[in-house]
């Protein structure tokens, strides 16, 4: 199953945090104190995989606990959103006797005295199963299946319940990460880790948990090792003595074959240094060894950096777990990678995209580093309202409230480092006005790529410039080193103004570098939502945003020749809808996991067409001279 979104209720600094949308890796971006934390803790107690126990004296909001602290039971602290995948849906549908399908959505609510409640959009619960009789399918009348007492039922809610809640992810919380000591003492790490105590340490569970994943990744036994180094039996006897020299040698083999796994392994991930790891063992202690092109001298790992050991710690932990016991997890991880040079936290940005493809991922930060400016509409941020409460917000717009300035700095400094980035690597920059247009033009290219329609010789990078005002900036920036970049703007009253502006003045000897949407697609007002089938986003028009207009469909009123947001917008204010800030780069996040999914619509030949057209004039084949 798959997170959708969740929102979080009466817990710790959080009233209502506002419906967060989830993506393969989603990243909370705020300051200290913004309550980023309580955020992750609220999402981990409503399924934790350990740990995680309600405690509403720690978690229910201080100002509120004399008043809810007896009202437990009726108290609710998160709602979540799944949807369902194809082995979950047939393992639930078989178990309870209901219809579930792929793709189904469900929303789980959990409330302080830990019970569960379970709903479905509109209300439409799955239907009854057909049961068999004498060996043939019997449909079930399913109006007459509602109306039956609970116990003729052929499923009960609670039963779906149970089975939801069995088969849904669990939760994995990390805050800390238990940097590795580069001396083991091996008869101490045996006792821990059989579960027993050392007269006068404190158990450390953390260091504990990484010594243990260090000779599971190792495929090391800690008890062996420290066994193959014992001294002879008797060192009078010349057997006894070849006996321990094989086993020296076998153990010295044995330990350079991991340093070689561990380093050919870790160099795939950490890009700050070409760094060989070398394991030996003396007497009881195991030592780990580092090395690097720079510095050839092998020291201990506690003597290289901080975020050296870091990475290590939290590469390994990461990659064996995910193995062992990350399946149908969900993973959150809070400021994860602060002690990193900004270099390897955008390695660990990275890493957590590759996490991904089996684990989806939650982190927190306020480093504008770890911030994938590629994928900015993962970004969440989190700020304190005016009332002192923590809320999420997708809108990424600076100015909008002046509350979340502070904790939307990261984002926009992420954006101004992507800048930086293509001026160093030498990337093909290309200015558009927002989030949505970032979205929307990388699915495009992905699609053309793969179709062989397009073949960059260079990386492409769309750089949102926060709205056509930002324009001008990225631009001076982009163009001090190189030629101007293109730009793409809407051809909506502000970007019509804005052509101008650009025409007359930066652009004024390069105005075929400035594409207006309004010029690919032939409609007027048109904006970056006009290039994108209306098959692709017409579920999310129909089910997020008009979903309670039960009457009317917004695909029977749409005219296609015309631009779709004034449509939008008019049959909105008609129906009484409010349409919600942002929803323009939710509609394209939903677009773009449309088009990738195994239930994606056909792309017409007009369509891609449309979207070639578009990309043809960014990247014009230059004329070859005739010889």
């Amino acid at each position: 199953m798959k997170l959708k979104e969740y929102r979080v209720y009466t817990f710790r600094s959080v009233q209502d945090s506002g419906w967060i949308e989830c993506d393969n890796v989603t990243t909370l971006v705020g300051v200290n104190e913004a309550g980023k934390s309580n955020l992750l803790l609220a999402l981990w107690k409503l399924n934790p995989a350990s740990g995680g126990e309600i405690d509403y004296l720690k978690d229910m909001p201080v100002s509120q606990l004399s008043d809810l602290r007896g009202q437990q039971e009726s108290v609710k602290f998160i709602d979540a959103t799944f949807e369902v995948d194809a082995d979950s849906a047939s393992k639930i549908s078989e178990e309870v006797g209901c219809v579930l399908n792929e793709d189904d959505t469900f929303m789980i609510s959990r409330f302080y005295d830990g019970h569960y409640e379970l709903s479905f959009p509109d209300g439409n619960w799955p239907e009854e199963k057909a049961v068999e009789a004498d060996g043939e399918v019997e449909e079930v009348d399913q109006e007459v299946a509602n109306d039956a007492p609970k116990e003729e039922k052929h499923y009960s809610h609670e039963d779906l319940l149970n089975a939801i809640i069995e088969t849904m992810p669990q939760f994995v919380y990390y805050s800390n990460y238990g940097n590795l000591s580069s001396k083991i003492y091996l008869p101490h790490a045996i006792t821990w880790l059989n579960g027993g105590n050392v007269s006068g340490i404190e158990r450390n569970e953390e260091q504990i948990r990484t010594i243990r994943i260090l000779f599971k990744f190792l495929k090391l036994d800690p008890k062996e090792i420290q066994e193959l180094g014992n001294g002879p039996e008797n060192t009078n006897n010349q057997k006894s003595i070849e006996k321990f020299e094989d086993k020296k040698d076998e153990r010295s083999i044995l330990l350079q074959s991991a340093g070689a796994q561990l380093t050919k392994k870790f160099k795939d991930w950490w890009k700050q240094g070409d760094y060989k790891f070398r394991f030996e063992a003396d007497g009881n202690y195991f030592h780990i060894l580092v090395s690097d092109a720079k510095r050839p001298d092998e020291i201990g790992l506690e003597l290289r950096s901080t975020g050296l050991q870091w990475f290590l710690s939290f590469y390994l932990v990461f990659l064996v777990e995910s193995e062992e016991s990350h399946k149908n997890t969900i993973l959150l991880l809070d400021e994860a990678g602060l002690t990193l040079h900004p270099m390897a936290q955008k390695d660990l940005a990275n890493f957590f995209d590759a996490l991904s493809e089996k684990n989806q991922i939650i982190n927190t930060t306020h480093s504008p580093f770890i911030i994938d400016s590629s994928n900015i509409d993962r970004c969440r941020v989190v700020y304190v309202d005016k009332d002192g409460y923590t809320v999420a917000s997708s809108d990424l717009r600076q100015g909008n409230d002046k509350l979340n300035e502070q904790s939307i700095y990261a984002v926009h400094a992420a954006l101004g480092l992507s800048v930086s980035d293509i001026l160093l690597q030498g990337c093909e920059p290309v200015i558009v006005e927002g989030p949505s247009d970032q979205i929307y033009l990388n699915m495009i290219k992905n699609y053309l790529i793969a179709h062989k329609k397009f073949s960059p010789n260079k990386e492409v990078v769309f750089v949102p410039s926060g709205g056509v005002r930002g324009v001008s900036g990225i631009v001076s920036l982009l163009g001090a080193k190189s030629e101007l970049p293109y730009v793409i703007l809407d051809s909506d009253k502000s970007g019509k103004d804005y052509l101008k502006k650009l025409q007359s003045g930066l652009y004024s000897g390069d105005t075929d570098k400035i594409i207006e949407i309004g010029s690919i697609v032939g409609k007027e007002n048109a904006e970056i939502e006009d290039l994108i089938p209306y098959s692709l986003v017409a579920k999310f028009i129909e089910n997020k945003l008009f979903r309670d207009c039960e009457d009317d469909a917004f695909e029977d009123e749409y005219d296609e020749n015309n631009a779709i947001l004034p449509q939008l917008e008019a049959f909105a204010i008609n129906h009484g809808v409010k349409l919600e800030k942002g929803y323009k780069v939710k509609m394209a996040k939903d677009a773009k996991n449309r088009l990738i999914s195994k239930k994606a619509p056909d792309i017409t030949e007009e369509e891609v067409a449309c979207w070639k057209k578009l990309f043809d004039k960014l990247f014009p084949k230059k004329a070859t001279k005739r010889s």
